[in-house]
């Protein structure tokens, strides 16, 4: 009970952090000059990497996306990580690719073996690499070895930017270039929205229970909790679906680490170790307003797979980097946000476990009554779904994608409805995926997609 109790209050204190930036970002959001910034000199160029295996069914519609942006200068470098399917062929038949004879690899990054660079001076800001497996982290690697740019984003095969996300990230960017290290952008889950040339046409939500619980977490979990995790520069993770860094830190800090899912983490919480063990001033910044549309699982199979994955990868990360806990050496990081996800996140299922058992067993042993179950279910109940309005709040406040009166009814019932089961089976998950990582199980888990326009009709 004490453990629910902390950590409800943690979470409502992250959460009246985004309520005090929310007024600032629905302003900059609103009235930014950043269409201004699209035909200028002055903004940095960014090469964008698009790690993908076996994405033959969104890679065409992915590029396509990412070709058509609203920025002045960039490049877009597809790394085709050894897949099974028809990725590389696709690629090749849609634009037209030839064989680069001797490409200019400039980082020294390990990696699998290039067997091939192909490009098409026809669409002079396109490359494609092909490589050998060796993972998402391997073939971000790759991309930064080949990549021109100071700056690079990290985008997934699945997803597909709005037109202007990339320049209202460079924007905050820009504001204080010498300390952002990284930006994340808001993640949204684009089953049931209609999909037409590369861009979100019409936003709806999912049709699917799957991807309509996940709406709801990413929501709370991107608005409720990365708004005020980095306004106190404790941001401990970037997504790897979109994510903006500076070059020469990530090189610094040895590029991605493979072998193991949770990149994506591992390269914020090396990025954080590096600036704060040498004192260099920085930040890792949230742009909420940037937003990245993906492909969420619509079937329970894939969605426990990835649910599983994301759990090893988070226990991995702090058992690797448990020194940082209390550490003074590492400020923000030290003393609360590796503290806060050691006990608050990795340990969750554990804690929430053993205090269920524990009121059953009071109740059944006669040390206390039903009533003090009921009472105590309905108190997590209410913390949970006013930290889940409160998500929705911030949506309302300064965004508004979903303008549906019955999409706001919809999130309002999901919000209540994934306590009763759903919320219960992401402890399971994580769970399973503490005991995959204990028996040394590094599989990525099956990820099937499907074509957008599939998924516009389906989901």
């Amino acid at each position: 009970m004490y453990y629910v109790m902390i950590v409800s209050a943690l979470y409502f204190v992250i959460m009246m952090l985004s309520f005090r930036n929310i007024w600032n970002i629905s302003r900059r959001a609103a009235y930014s000059a950043y269409n201004t910034l699209s035909g200028s000199e002055l903004v940095p160029s960014v090469s964008l990497l698009v790690p993908a295996y076996n994405e033959e069914l969104t890679i065409t519609e992915n590029v396509r996306c990412l070709m058509t942006l609203n920025y002045p200068n960039y490049e877009v470098i597809v790394i085709n990580d050894g897949s099974s399917d028809d990725t590389l062929d696709v690629l090749l038949k849609e634009y037209e690719l030839e064989a680069i004879p001797n490409p200019e690899i400039r980082g020294r990054l390990d990696t699998q073996r290039i067997r091939g660079v192909y490009h098409n001076p026809q669409y002079p800001h396109l490359y494609v690499i092909d490589k050998e497996n060796g993972g998402k982290a391997d073939s971000l690697n790759a991309g930064i070895n080949l990549s021109r740019y100071p700056l690079i984003s990290s985008i997934d095969a699945d997803s597909l930017l709005e037109k202007d996300a990339l320049i209202r990230m460079a924007r905050m960017y820009m504001e204080n270039p010498e300390e952002t290290v990284a930006i994340g952008g808001d993640v949204r889950i684009a089953n049931g929205c209609i999909i037409e040339n590369g861009a979100v046409k019409e936003v709806s939500l999912p049709r699917k229970i799957w991807p309509m619980f996940q709406s709801i977490e990413y929501l709370k979990a991107f608005l409720g909790g990365r708004i005020g995790w980095s306004h106190i520069n404790g941001l401990i993770i970037v997504s790897g679906a979109f994510g903006m860094f500076r070059k020469d830190y990530v090189i610094a800090v040895g590029g991605y680490r493979g072998g193991y899912p949770g990149e994506d983490m591992n390269i914020i919480i090396k990025l954080h170790r590096y600036m704060l063990k040498n004192k260099i001033p920085y930040r890792v910044a949230f742009c909420p307003e940037a937003v990245c549309w993906t492909q969420a699982p619509d079937s329970y199979h894939i969605l426990s797979n990835q649910r599983k994955r994301w759990g090893r990868g988070n226990l991995k990360n702090m058992i690797e980097n448990r020194d940082m806990l209390f550490n003074p050496r590492y400020k923000v990081m030290g003393w609360l946000t590796m503290p806060y996800n050691v006990i608050f996140e990795a340990l969750n299922p554990y804690f929430r476990i053993t205090g269920l058992l524990a009121l059953l067993g009071y109740v059944l042993m006669d040390m206390t009554n039903w009533h003090v179950l009921l009472v105590f279910g309905l108190v997590n109940f209410l913390g949970g779904y006013l930290l889940s309005i409160g998500a929705l709040l911030l949506e309302e406040m300064a965004f508004r994608r979903y303008n549906k009166l019955s999409d706001l009814v919809k999130m309002l019932l999901f919000s209540a409805l994934k306590f009763v089961g759903y919320h219960q089976l992401g402890v399971l998950w994580r769970v399973q995926g503490h005991i995959q990582y204990l028996q040394n199980n590094n599989t990525w888990g099956t990820m099937t997609r499907q074509s957008w326009k599939e998924k516009s009709k389906t989901a």
